[in-house]
């Protein structure tokens, strides 16, 4: 368990790296979160490596979408966040809407196709690499990368849809 406690820890700092400044979440404390429902206080039986990431890129995801949610509630500012005018070109999506935009179509992919849906889980919520994720799911990388671009499209288009309407 440390070793894949490192390889979430370093997954974690490589998706936090990508988030807004100013964001409070640490990568520490989203593995902390991740693993404490993942094993809480039992010891949950994983059958291989590729069933215990799914579940960690599970756990991760709604943590982030819990922690956007409530970002965007009334009670915290409705979304809204400090900005610096001087750095200000357009306006657009926050990321927490962004993120929730994201985890809705998300969960209409896996009602179709769940292999992709977790590769997506895997890329876009624990940050992991196309190769990573690939081996995470017991599939080749080309398979991923095909999969990867279908769900990308199939997601783009399911956001842009809802957006419309």
């Amino acid at each position: 368990m440390p070793l894949v406690y490192d390889e979430l820890r370093k997954l974690a700092a490589s998706k936090m790296a990508n988030e807004a400044a100013g964001h409070t979440l640490q990568p520490t404390a989203l593995v902390h979160e991740a693993w404490l429902r993942l094993v809480g206080n039992d010891h949950p039986r994983f059958q291989n490596r590729a069933h215990f990431f799914a579940a960690a890129a599970e756990a991760m995801r709604r943590i982030l979408i819990e922690r956007a949610r409530r970002q965007g509630a009334v009670r915290h500012g409705g979304g809204q966040h400090r900005v610096d005018l001087q750095a200000v070109d357009l306006a657009g999506p926050s990321e927490a809407a962004q993120m929730l935009e994201v985890s809705d179509a998300l969960d209409k992919l896996a009602a179709q196709n769940p292999l992709e849906a977790n590769l997506v889980k895997l890329r876009y919520f624990v940050g992991m690499t196309t190769s990573q994720a690939a081996e995470a799911l017991g599939i080749t990388e080309a398979r991923a990368k095909h999969y990867w671009v279908h769900a990308r499209t199939w997601l783009y288009q399911e956001i842009s849809t809802s957006k419309a309407n």
